[in-house]
């Protein structure tokens, strides 16, 4: 069994086959899916596919590109959803200096409130950083400090430096198809130093298709071509790597609940 922890089903990519999608998904041994909000206009229906789809799981947040003063108004517009069993996350937030689609200012102030609600919720953090090392390693050290919380950052595309700063703080590292790519050398080398209880694997659906899926649609079956990737770098058997990434995925969202 394989979780995709992290997906974004509710994109209209999605709109015409989802149900199709999932069912891929299972029939390719991935039992579960995170599915990640960006904007507060999506709860409603990232709450409702989670809802009818077992095993669906997911996250509420606003992406640091889609900040705007509206990250004042998450508290409240996640209030509904604290009872439901399926809502297990906080995010996806954090740092994009690549694109900057928001001001620095802005997204610094809504990871930090971000944070405030993985502590109140007892939620794990799901955390984005481009281009951002520096603030996001600053950050996340003094919060910790003054409260811990836990989380992972998604997507690992980061520094050595982030790697060996967030796994201190107990942070689990999600590791996306990126590292099947021809030019992620430097990257691979980064991960092959990570802890494999640390380790988890996800699609970022339906962006960045893993090779040998690169240029279609991603979807969460796709993980598998990940995933034995990874165990295959790592030199273990890709079923050790299966069960040490579902495990450490529901050691980390322990409100999770799998249903045979």
């Amino acid at each position: 069994m394989i979780i995709d922890s992290h997906c974004h089903l509710n994109m209209k990519d999605f709109t015409h086959d989802l149900s199709d999608i999932i069912k891929n998904a299972k029939n390719n041994d991935i039992n579960g899916m995170l599915t990640i909000s960006t904007k507060i206009e999506e709860f409603k229906n990232i709450s409702n596919i989670a809802k009818n789809n077992k095993n669906v799981w997911y996250s509420l947040g606003i992406h640091p590109h889609n900040v705007n003063n509206n990250y004042k108004d998450l508290q409240s517009a996640i209030a509904e959803f604290k009872s439901d069993k399926k809502f297990i996350g906080i995010g996806e937030t954090g740092l994009d200096y690549f694109y900057e689609n928001s001001s620095k200012k802005l997204q610094i102030e809504s990871f930090i409130n971000h944070i405030e609600l993985s502590r109140s919720t007892e939620l794990p953090i799901i955390i984005h950083t481009r281009d951002a090392d520096k603030d996001t390693i600053s950050i996340l050290k003094d919060e910790y400090q003054k409260n811990p919380f836990k989380g992972l950052i998604h997507c690992f595309t980061a520094t050595e430096e982030l790697a060996n700063e967030v796994l201190k703080l107990g942070f689990f590292i999600s590791i996306s198809g990126i590292i099947t790519f021809k030019n992620a050398k430097v990257l691979r080398d980064i991960v092959k130093k990570i802890p494999l209880e640390r380790l988890l694997v996800e699609t970022d659906a339906p962006y960045l298709s893993p090779e040998p899926m690169r240029g279609k649609r991603n979807e969460p079956a796709h993980v598998i071509h990940t995933a034995n990737y990874l165990a295959d770098m790592l030199n273990i058997n890709p079923k050790e790597l299966y069960e040490a990434t579902t495990n450490n995925f529901f050691n980390l969202f322990t409100k999770a609940e799998f249903v045979k």
